[in-house]
């Protein structure tokens, strides 16, 4: 079993930054696809970004402007995000999954595991 914890949202003017945390415990996330899903009011949640190794995967929606990365040493991946737009307030979910298909990272359902999200807010 996962456990994951984000934190780091926040209320933000649009243009401005950023950094959410997901902290993993209860495995050792080096070996595990970790993506970030967003879910804003009255939409379906959709995929982010992924890290899996040394390969990352964004949404064309988020790609230039947020940034996926990992410390597996502090078993934490991180989600910069930058010149944001009102657009992009949402609640922002972090996932894991033991297994990555190039096919599917960007489907909630190839990950099992989930936190509890963090409500990121930019304001226009």
């Amino acid at each position: 079993q996962v456990q994951l914890v984000e934190s780091g949202g926040g209320l933000v003017q649009a243009g401005g930054s950023l950094r959410l945390s997901c902290a993993a415990s209860g495995r050792t996330i080096s070996n595990y696809a970790m993506g970030w899903f967003r879910q804003a009011p009255g939409k379906e949640r959709e995929f982010v970004a992924v890290s899996c190794y040394d390969n990352t995967y964004y949404s064309d929606s988020v790609k230039g402007r947020f940034t996926i990365s990992r410390d597996n040493a502090k078993n934490t991946v991180y989600l910069q995000m930058s010149s944001l737009k009102p657009e992009d307030t949402a609640v922002y979910y972090c996932a894991a999954s033991s297994y990555f298909s190039s096919n599917y990272y960007y489907s909630d359902s190839m990950y099992p595991y989930w936190g509890q999200g963090t409500q990121a807010t930019v304001s226009s």
